[in-house]
């Protein structure tokens, strides 16, 4: 058997807010809570597991996802209001980055994680 990653635990204040926020910008939803988790389930079937927690250090979190998804999710990042950037020391406000071909932006979720959308897998196809 292949080696498959299954899920990611995300510390969050609120796990709802933050599993809804991120549901929302992706055009997911954000499912109902299992044992201390809120799940927001990808396309590849990962989740990742929101939990309640008050003390952590930011995640970082990249969703690879076709042109026409990007064009989808970015309006969503804008239209929210939510603070974006071309890079992930966070210079390029408000900017999208072309790397290797594709375009990818970053976002900070709720909670200060640096959530990223991309079109092209670093290095390329």
């Amino acid at each position: 058997m292949a080696v498959l990653l299954d899920h990611i635990i995300v510390p969050a204040r609120n796990k709802r807010v933050s599993a809804e926020f991120l549901a929302g910008i992706l055009g997911v939803e954000a499912g109902e809570q299992t044992g201390p988790f809120i799940p927001v389930r990808t396309g590849n079937g990962v989740t990742l597991d929101y939990m309640d927690s008050a003390d952590f250090h930011s995640h970082h979190c990249a969703f690879l996802v076709s042109e026409e998804e990007f064009d989808d999710i970015f309006n969503r990042i804008e239209k929210s209001g939510t603070r974006y950037y071309a890079h992930p020391d966070g210079s390029g406000p408000n900017e999208i980055n072309r790397r290797d071909g594709g375009r990818g932006v970053y976002f900070d979720d709720p909670d200060g994680h640096a959530m990223e959308i991309l079109t092209v897998p670093y290095g390329g196809w």
